[in-house]
């Protein structure tokens, strides 16, 4: 759609970029907000969103090039471009939660309070940055011709391809987040054990990238087996491991 938000001479600001970083605002803010509810600095938050931010850039780059290290390796320069996009959520996550645990262990914190109050604000921040996708055409879905809302990218600058019909997958997402969102903070009000939040979030997310996946139509992103993404192996992965702390944190509470 729109790669490029503003250009000023030499300096380029990029929609991706903007959205990921409201995204990430956005997510601070309403961490900050119950983390006072629930007695919790919010130096702390504030903190601890910093380096969950840096880790997750980080290792959601670093995954990216792994699985497409021919590139990479052809083209050096390219693994500092990530303004126009190749993030991979899942690799920021394998970076990001051992960081959080780091963090939370060092400042003496609550690790399954502080996840819960994270959990909501993930979702939303996830959300508004895959509009940030779908504005640098990253992450883009498979041809889909007479689909009523299918996309037809034909900015030149675009990361999708262009001139065909496609499966606005970034959206599918965007929207799936939003609705998980909701979920986790009306699941708030009704939350009977730490950690109830966050690994509900695990589950329900791991559902919609599962399903999300079968319309992405961007061949880069690594797959399993045939027809079987690496991020819908690792969706599985995901839902599994939240099924069981969600059994296993119940039967302590009880």
């Amino acid at each position: 759609m729109y790669p490029v938000l503003l250009k000023f001479g030499p300096l380029t600001i990029h929609t991706y970029g903007v959205l990921v970083a409201t995204g990430f605002l956005l997510g601070i803010g309403l961490a900050v907000l119950q983390a006072k509810k629930e007695g919790i600095p919010s130096n702390k938050i504030v903190d601890l969103g910093f380096y969950i931010l840096l880790s997750a850039i980080i290792g959601s780059r670093l995954f990216f090039i792994f699985i497409n290290a021919s590139h990479y390796i052809k083209n050096p320069l390219d693994i500092f471009k990530i303004w126009e996009g190749g993030l991979v959520f899942y690799g920021g996550v394998l970076l990001a939660v051992p960081t959080a645990i780091w963090y939370v262990k060092k400042n003496g914190i609550g690790l399954w309070n502080i996840a819960d109050v994270f959990a909501p604000s993930i979702a939303i921040g996830h959300s508004i940055g895959r509009i940030g996708c779908f504005f640098a055409g990253c992450c883009y879905g498979k041809p889909a011709e007479g689909l009523p809302w299918a996309v037809t990218f034909t900015n030149p600058q675009s990361l999708a391809q262009i001139g065909i019909p496609l499966h606005p997958t970034q959206l599918y997402e965007s929207a799936g987040e939003f609705i998980n969102f909701l979920i986790l903070i009306t699941l708030r009000r009704y939350k009977s054990f730490d950690g109830q939040l966050f690994l509900t979030y695990v589950l329900l997310y791991s559902i919609l990238r599962f399903i999300v996946e079968f319309f992405r139509g961007d061949i880069g992103r690594g797959f399993i087996i045939y027809n079987i993404s690496l991020s819908q192996g690792l969706s599985i992965l995901m839902f599994l491991i939240a099924s069981g702390g969600l059994i296993v944190l119940r039967k302590r509470k009880i």
